[in-house]
C-alpha cells in the first residue's frame, strides 16, 4: 500500500507520519509538495498531517484549501481514494467540503497540548476496524481550533450515518462537558464523510504510535487502513 504525506509551507507532523508509515507500519510512502498539481492515482492513501499551513492565516486552513494539491485530492476523494486529515489536516478537509462542519477556536480561546482520552464510537469503518466498539484509547492533542461545529442538520445526518468515529471522553468512557477539551459539538473528535474514505480527527495518533512515546493506541488507525484496504 503506499501513502502519500502532503507538505504545506507550516506543517509540522508531516515527518512524523512519514516516519509512522515507513518505519513503524512498513508501508511505502512518498511526500507531495503543496504546489504540486501531479496525478495521485499511484497512491493509496494521502495524509494531510498536522501543523500551521500558511501560518493559519485567515483561518486555520482557509487558505492551503486553495492551494495546487488541493484539487488533485479532492479528485482523488470523490473517486474513491482514502484520505486522513489530522488536527490542521481536519481543518483544511472540512474548509475543502470533503468533510462538512467546521473547526472553531476552543471554548476557552487557548491553545491546548495534552493526553486525551478518546472512546471509538464507530469501529466499523476502514480506519478503525482494529480496535473494539467503545474501546477507550489515549491520544495527544494540540490545537487552537478544534471545536467542531456543525449546524443540527447535519449533525442528525452524522448521526444517521454513524458518521461520528471519535469523542472524547474520560479514562471511564464518559461523554460530557467535563471530558470536553475545546468545546465541540457532542464531544465529537473525528468524523468520517458518508462514504467512509475520508477521516478527520483533532487528536494525533502519529504522535501515539510507539510504545517508546508512552502509548501507541494510535498506531491501529494507520494499521486500521491497511487491513481494509488489502483485504478488499
Amino acid at each position: 500500500m503506499k501513502f502519500g504525506v502532503v507538505v504545506f509551507p507550516g506543517s509540522n507532523c508531516d515527518t512524523d507520519c512519514f516516519h509512522v508509515i515507513k518505519d513503524v507500519i512498513e508501508q511505502e510512502v512518498e511526500y507531495i509538495w503543496h504546489q504540486e498539481n501531479k496525478d495521485l492515482s499511484n497512491f493509496d492513501c494521502i495524509i494531510l498531517p498536522g501543523g500551521f499551513s500558511y501560518g493559519d492565516y485567515l483561518r486555520a486552513g482557509a487558505i492551503a484549501r486553495f492551494s495546487n494539491v488541493m484539487s488533485k485530492i479532492e479528485e482523488f476523494a470523490y473517486n474513491g481514494g482514502y484520505v486522513i486529515g489530522i488536527c490542521n489536516g481536519f481543518q483544511i478537509l472540512t474548509e475543502s467540503h470533503l468533510l462538512p462542519g467546521a473547526l472553531i477556536k476552543n471554548k476557552n480561546l487557548k491553545f491546548i497540548c495534552s493526553d486525551q482520552y478518546v472512546k471509538v464510537v464507530n469501529n466499523q469503518t476502514p480506519w478503525t476496524n482494529l480496535y473494539s466498539k467503545d474501546e477507550i484509547i489515549n491520544l495527544p492533542i494540540a490545537h487552537g481550533e478544534g471545536n467542531y461545529y456543525i449546524e443540527e442538520i447535519q449533525l442528525q445526518q452524522l448521526i444517521d450515518n454513524n458518521q461520528i468515529i471519535l469523542q472524547y471522553c474520560d479514562k471511564n468512557g464518559n461523554i460530557s462537558e467535563k471530558t470536553n477539551p475545546n468545546g465541540s459539538i457532542l464531544n465529537i473528535a473525528g468524523i468520517c464523510n458518508k462514504d467512509f474514505n475520508v477521516f478527520g480527527l483533532m487528536p494525533h495518533p502519529e504522535r501515539s504510535s510507539e510504545s517508546i512515546l508512552g502509548c501507541d493506541d494510535g498506531r491501529r488507525i494507520f494499521n486500521s487502513i491497511v487491513k481494509y484496504y488489502l483485504s478488499r
